[in-house]
């Protein structure tokens, strides 16, 4: 088969079982890290070791699985917030999820780059682009509805967010991490328009 060719879909029941495979997994590694026990992981997921194995046939394919998966999740919680909460608060809330979300892959992707090197740069700016893409909905939503500034593009907001965060879990301070947080958010509302 062609290298480009796609690969084929899962059965509906092995697509069942490799999810609940890393629903048990992110579990884990929240709990143990990536060191913990694939045993156990399966066993969590209730299936075989070897059902696990055919998934992910190695850690590394796991790790990196879990990785993209909390990734794609905590994305798709921007336009998850945006259908329920106003402009603003969706922003608000996104952001202060993201603590959690670094704290939850800083260790996931420390074992990328150790067990990966180079490779592991592609998976960090594809990481890097789905959230960005999600922040911009948000950002323009939130603009859009008068909620924050209209100079703020979606990039500073990463890199503001992710900074604050990261600095955080080197710290073990999250308390302290959240309340810069809410200031940041503070300063988007500063100078922001009045909504018609």
């Amino acid at each position: 088969m062609s290298q480009d060719a796609a690969p084929r879909p899962l059965r509906a029941d092995a697509a069942r079982n490799r999810q609940r495979i890393l629903d048990a997994a992110t579990a884990a590694f929240d709990v143990q890290g990536t060191d913990a026990s694939l045993e156990d992981v399966a066993k969590a997921a209730g299936v075989g070791v070897g059902t696990l194995y055919r998934h992910f046939p190695t850690r590394l394919d796991l790790i990196e699985a879990v990785y993209r998966s909390n990734v794609e999740a905590f994305a798709a919680q921007a336009d998850e917030l945006l259908e329920r909460l106003p402009a603003g608060e969706a922003l608000d809330e996104w952001v202060m999820g993201f603590v959690g979300y670094v704290i939850r892959k800083k260790g996931m992707a420390s074992a990328l780059k150790a067990g990966l090197g180079p490779e592991a740069a592609e998976i960090m700016s594809q990481s890097r682009a789905t959230l960005q893409g999600a922040a911009g909905r948000l950002v323009v939503a939130a603009q859009a509805a008068g909620a924050i500034r209209t100079d703020l593009e979606p990039p500073d907001l990463m890199r503001a967010v992710s900074g604050v965060c990261l600095a955080g879990v080197e710290s073990m301070d999250r308390e302290r991490t959240e309340r810069v947080l809410r200031l940041l958010l503070d300063g988007l509302r500063w100078s922001a328009p009045t909504p018609a």
